[in-house]
């Protein structure tokens, strides 16, 4: 091959690369937005458990929060807070935390990095404020506990924790593992927590937890 066709290719090649990378980059920043916007509102396992008994009624519920000084500011994310409650208590949850949401670090899937507030009750019922006055401090959300990494497939986003899951002291558990599906329906979680034996003491056991859209005429 002369070296008219080598400079040729090299240069087709490196913008062919180029291209393809920053319409990668694209695709996942999109995908971001996707995301948050598929987990901002309100869902509960209700039907779930009206066909099973057994199977608690659970609701989730999720807001976009501004935190100040966050120091990214090149980085496309955003930040909620998600607090997780019986039907029958929803003024008393059992699980509150914060989520940024952002490209994980190699570009490839969206992660969803969870944040253990180290006051929790100082923001129960946060959602049910205006957007304005969902202001929060970087250091109200406490320390990243665990992520789990999203990756579009067809019209769903399906995502899990790493390898061996992430360290907890969560109601037992010295390890927690997830596995969430986002679908036009609402949300599937096989989240679980296990103890220092292995054995699983909290979470879904033979089916995950089918969180469902409150109003699912505002996702249409």
């Amino acid at each position: 091959m002369s070296k008219t066709k080598i400079t040729i290719c090299l240069v087709a090649c490196a913008f062919t690369g180029t291209a393809a990378y920053a319409e990668t980059a694209v695709q996942i920043d999109q995908q971001v937005k996707e995301v948050v916007s598929h987990i901002n509102g309100a869902m509960d396992t209700s039907a779930q458990a009206n066909a099973n008994p057994k199977a608690p009624n659970v609701r989730i519920t999720a807001c976009t929060v501004k935190v100040e000084e966050t120091g990214l500011l090149n980085t496309p994310q955003a930040f909620l807070y998600q607090e997780q409650a019986l039907s029958r208590k929803l003024n008393q949850p059992y699980r509150q935390r914060f989520l940024r949401i952002a490209p994980s670090a190699d570009r490839r899937s969206v992660e969803s990095t969870v944040f253990k507030p180290p006051t929790p009750v100082a923001w129960t019922g946060l959602c049910g404020k205006p957007e304005a006055e969902r202001v929060v401090k970087i250091s109200d959300i406490g320390k990243s506990t665990c992520s789990v990494f999203l990756q579009r497939k067809g019209d769903k986003y399906v995502g899990d924790t790493k390898a061996g899951g992430c360290p907890s002291d969560y109601k037992g558990a010295v390890r927690i593992t997830n596995h969430i599906v986002l679908h036009q329906a609402g949300m599937d979680t096989l989240d679980r927590g296990f103890d220092a034996t292995g054995k699983q003491v909290w979470g879904a056991k033979e089916e995950p937890y089918q969180f469902r859209w409150i109003d699912s005429s505002s996702r249409k």
